[in-house]
């Protein structure tokens, strides 16, 4: 592409945006952007590719005109530049259409999608093309630790990507996955999420049929099978398909089934069969069922697409996940630090889980922001403390940006913690970080675990408490 042509992306801080920008850039555009502000790893990505960016709005940055503006899904009408954009009929385009437009023809388009585990399978998948000299496309929702990055251009035949149900863009509220026309086409999970823009779980579903009624018949459909985990809406989307299906699990019924599994501290090891058949042994350098039901989403795509075994087995064994998956911060004091992104009750309960298992020996203390939009509501009210229930401990952040929900609609955490305390665990709710970071500074033992899960930044909590453990100043905790 020309250095001529110059796109400006409207929201470039995103999680996908900044990616997306980088892609345009090595690809041969000149790329310019705006935000509310940009932070790492957005700023660092872009800065490291010479790309400029503004940290505010304003309708000066589309002067003189780009020739095209990518406009983020979190944009909306009354965005300075937005309105500048549609006042002078711009051209624009959203993510999902630069990558069915730009980057997706004349590739075979793997795409992962799901409640969970998505973005896990999808650096996984890249990591073994990669590893088996496949030279992958990719794009994947946070930062491939293996990459350093969250996007690959090597040109080979596939593109691996994060198939996304949220919105597209404002004027476009379907889904993003339905611009990117799987060949392969990966449902890792399916229970309701995104209370935001999906009325009921019927809604949801809806839009995984409409995706694998999207599969060609030369393509493929993989779902994660154990009927009495998976649930029945992975079975009522899979009925849509006019392609094969497999299936993978634990139980004998899947095409690819797990056993013999294994933790041996941070790593687990497990055997596959393959329609009843040895297919080999495998070693993640992770721990959780979940992230062995991730390998095998992800063995089961690569074996199709024609990498051996031993290849799989290699890239498997030196996959180092996504960043904010089980990331350790560190101990301090003896005072284990650990974050993670996990933003529903499925996802705190596997999280928690896992924790347990790779180090069984520590209290658990389970440190929860409600920030996304379904975690935000009171949706979960109901399942959420059963998840928590399993740490030892249960620390409970104020609702982000609370003022935006009526008391009808929001999730209230103290009722959460009520009926934590009423399932045998000690809970306790505070309004912000720092009250969070002083009380746990001051509870915390050496010896202890303390697990912070949020799809945000919680208010930089990590950061805060990190400080104060390794100052080992006790402070008395604040009253409640």
């Amino acid at each position: 592409m020309s250095e001529e042509k110059r796109v400006h992306v409207i929201g470039i801080g995103g999680s996908a945006m900044a990616p997306l920008a980088g892609m345009l850039r090595e690809s041969g555009y000149r790329v310019t952007g705006s935000d509310s502000g940009v932070y790492p790893p957005a700023s660092t990505l872009l800065e490291s590719l010479g790309i400029s960016f503004y940290n505010t709005f304003d309708a000066a940055h589309l002067q003189p005109a780009p020739d095209l503006v990518i406009v983020g899904n979190i944009i909306a009408r009354g965005n300075l530049e937005l309105e500048e954009v549609l006042d002078r009929k711009i051209p624009y385009r959203s993510l999902p259409e630069i990558l069915e437009e730009v980057f997706l023809p004349g590739r075979h388009s793997i795409v992962i999608s799901g409640t969970h585990g998505k973005t896990t399978t999808t650096a996984m998948l890249a990591w073994i093309f990669h590893s088996a000299g496949r030279l992958p496309n990719f794009l994947v929702g946070g930062v491939a630790e293996n990459f350093g990055k969250s996007y690959g251009l090597g040109g080979g035949a596939e593109f691996i990507l994060e198939g996304d149900e949220y919105e597209t863009a404002f004027w476009d509220r379907g889904p993003k996955f339905f611009h990117y026309h799987p060949d392969d086409l990966i449902i890792t999970s399916l229970e309701f999420d995104h209370a935001d823009i999906y009325a009921d779980l019927e809604t949801y579903e809806l839009a995984f049929r409409r995706l694998v009624n999207l599969v060609p018949r030369s393509g493929r459909v993989v779902i994660w099978g154990d009927t009495s985990d998976s649930g029945p809406a992975l079975r009522r989307a899979a009925s849509r398909a006019f392609c094969p299906v497999e299936t993978y699990g634990f139980s004998d019924g899947n095409d690819w089934v797990a056993e013999g599994v294994e933790v041996e501290g941070d790593k687990t090891r497990f055997r596959v069969q393959h329609k009843g058949k040895s297919f080999g042994e495998f070693v993640l350098a992770a721990t959780g069922r979940h992230n062995v039901l991730n390998s095998l989403a992800a063995i089961a795509v690569a074996h199709g697409r024609g990498i051996s075994a031993d290849s799989i087995a290699k890239a498997l064994a030196t996959f180092r996940s996504v960043k904010r998956r089980m990331d350790v911060k560190g101990e301090h004091g003896g005072i284990l630090v650990v974050d993670d992104f996990a933003h529903h009750p499925t996802a705190v309960k596997a999280t928690i889980e896992a924790a347990r298992s790779r180090w069984p020996k520590r209290r658990l203390w389970a440190i929860l922001e409600p920030r996304s939009n379904s975690m935000r509501r009171k949706v979960f009210q109901e399942s959420l403390p059963k998840a928590l229930a399993l740490a030892d401990r249960v620390v409970l952040g104020g609702v982000f940006r609370a003022q935006q929900l009526g008391d009808d609609n929001r999730m209230d955490p103290e009722s959460v913690a009520t009926d934590v305390r009423a399932l045998g665990r000690e809970a306790r709710t505070f309004a912000g970080s720092d009250a969070i970071a002083e009380y746990l500074s001051t509870e915390a033992k050496p010896g202890d675990l303390l697990l912070i899960m949020s799809n945000g930044s919680f208010d930089g909590l990590c950061e805060k408490l990190v400080k104060k453990l390794d100052r080992g100043v006790p402070t008395e905790a604040p009253a409640r």
